[in-house]
């Protein structure tokens, strides 16, 4: 075995029982993982720079793989169920024996991370793995350590990723082949059975998810910016709902575009660097994404490219969860420390594929705990195996699948948070206007881009609004630069009386799913709930 890198932790991997290996390398550059990786034939370089990758089948996460260990540690802080499905520490033993047998004389390549820009509240992230372009991708997502802070690295929580790795659910406790396996006592994440890069990140969201609100701390599945005059706005949503092309804005400076905590004092970026969906990107709509896909150091999963090396960001040949993971910087108007102040204004991100909810509406503090805890949107396409078209869900706090905890211990957190800094609240939907999904088109996205400008701004307060006759919150009746027919959903409908029959059985749909939180909130949340004849 053979070390290579200059900062190399004393704390080894003989610390986790990792002896047998191959080559290690720690800490590489950007420049030497790229060289790894195309020497181990994982990617090539398209032109301008980019790495490309191919996942092979999975090209978006295994949801149902996912596991955590159901032990002293997180029998009473887990919220067991479909999205926290348990494991026995005796599985994952055995799941963690056969992946350090599986491991024995391959080269490992590994990084010394923090997840979290706030110095305080940040985790010491150790990732390794077998494949050089997986840990340019956790070098490039999270936040590097620096040289001095690498020398002695003493990982709080380590993500071991082997693709090759086949796991046996008759033993171990698991679904598949494919396994994502938490053990929050012993503080390690198994990933097996996928190449897929973001099953490392969102399992380093997983564990901050777990930790932070035992700090009063709420983490949240949200982008974040700041405008011109030091107002924060957050925005929270699932992928293919807008957190990245929305929060990118050249008129505002970039924290971050998914994962963020917010603290007594601030808004803090989990990560360093950006994932992005790169199918159908427009130079014209995305100009700022759009150019992180020509340069050195992005790396592109499933991106279709040519034999003269052009991208051709409209083929979804090999995915429709085309991803492109860049450094934050990348993105012009970033900010420098990945952190805000307190925010001004909370924007609620839903891809309505029933074609029902407004462009913009404005949400009371009770009627944001309610459809914070809904979390309704549309499943898009290749974000999940098995998605093939958008799909009505509801996932609470917008990420169910990476909340550990119960609802509405975040629920809390975010109405204790609106409580002391009176933040305005939106609700946005940027799926589909004049018919459901099918019928319908999609929202503009440049009328979403005026009327978030309107509510960031202020001008929005001003303006006429009208109540939802269904859902009970108000809907700006006019916005300059805004046809005002977009801004009634039922006025977008050839057919009024199909609307009527969809938005009422949308908003069964919302009452029949809050019955589950019922108990957890009092009479005013349960009171924002829409209106059922």
């Amino acid at each position: 075995m053979q070390t290579f890198g200059t900062d190399i932790s004393s704390n080894g991997l003989d610390t986790l029982g990792i002896t047998d290996t191959g080559n290690q390398y720690w800490n590489l550059t950007t420049e030497a993982l790229y060289e790894e990786a195309i020497k181990r034939s994982e990617g090539q370089m398209a032109a301008g720079g980019p790495l490309v990758v191919n996942t092979g089948k999975h090209t978006g996460r295994s949801a149902n793989d996912k596991f955590t260990v159901r032990d002293g540690t997180s029998e009473d802080t887990v919220w067991w169920g479909d999205v926290n499905r348990p494991m026995t520490p005796e599985q994952f033993d055995i799941l963690h024996d056969a992946f350090l047998a599986h491991a024995a004389g391959k080269d490992l390549f590994v990084q010394d991370l923090w997840g979290g820009a706030d110095p305080t509240h940040r985790l010491a992230v150790r990732t390794i793995g077998e494949l050089a372009w997986h840990s340019l991708f956790c070098k490039t997502m999270l936040i590097d350590a620096t040289p001095a802070e690498r020398a002695a690295f003493d990982p709080e929580f380590t993500i071991f990723n082997l693709p090759s790795f086949r796991a046996d659910p008759a033993t171990m406790g698991c679904r598949s082949e494919t396994v994502i396996a938490v053990n929050f006592t012993k503080k390690i994440v198994l990933i097996g059975g996928t190449e897929y890069a973001g099953e490392n990140k969102k399992s380093v969201f997983s564990i901050l998810n777990y930790l932070l609100p035992a700090k009063g701390i709420m983490p949240m599945h949200c982008s974040a910016n700041i405008g011109p005059d030091g107002d924060v706005a957050i925005f929270f949503g699932l992928s293919g709902t807008g957190k990245t092309t929305l929060s990118a804005d050249s008129s505002r400076t970039l924290i971050g575009d998914d994962e963020h905590g917010w603290s007594d004092d601030s808004v803090f970026n989990f990560e360093g660097g950006c994932y992005a969906k790169m199918i159908r990107l427009s130079e014209e709509a995305e100009p700022e994404i759009y150019a992180t896909t020509r340069r050195f150091g992005t790396v592109l999963e499933n991106v279709v490219m040519n034999d003269a090396r052009e991208l051709d960001l409209d083929d979804s040949s090999l995915a429709e969860n085309t991803r492109g993971a860049y450094p934050i910087e990348f993105i012009p108007n970033a900010s420098e420390d990945n952190r805000g102040g307190k925010p001004t204004n909370i924007i609620m991100l839903t891809a309505d594929a029933f074609g029902v909810l407004p462009p913009i509406s404005r949400l009371t503090p009770e009627q944001a705990m309610y459809h914070f805890l809904s979390g309704y949107t549309a499943k898009v396409a290749g974000t999940e195996i098995g998605i093939k078209e958008p799909q009505a869900t509801f996932s609470s706090c917008f990420g169910a699948p990476f909340m550990p905890r119960h609802p509405s211990v975040y629920g809390d957190l975010l109405r204790k948070k609106i409580a002391e800094t009176g933040v305005n609240c939106w609700l946005v939907n940027t799926g589909w206007t004049g018919g459901e999904y099918g019928t319908g088109n999609r929202m503009p996205i440049k009328a979403t881009r005026a009327l978030l400008h309107a509510a960031l701004d202020g001008s929005l307060n001003n303006a006429p609004m009208r109540i939802d006759s269904n859902f009970g919150f108000e809907v700006p009746e006019e916005v300059t630069g805004v046809d005002s027919k977009i801004l009634n959903p039922r006025d977008t409908w050839a057919d009024k009386a199909a609307y009527d029959a969809k938005a009422k059985n949308l908003a069964e749909r919302f009452v029949k799913n809050f019955a589950i939180f019922e108990s957890h909130v009092d009479d005013a949340v349960k009171a924002a709930a829409p209106k059922v004849e």
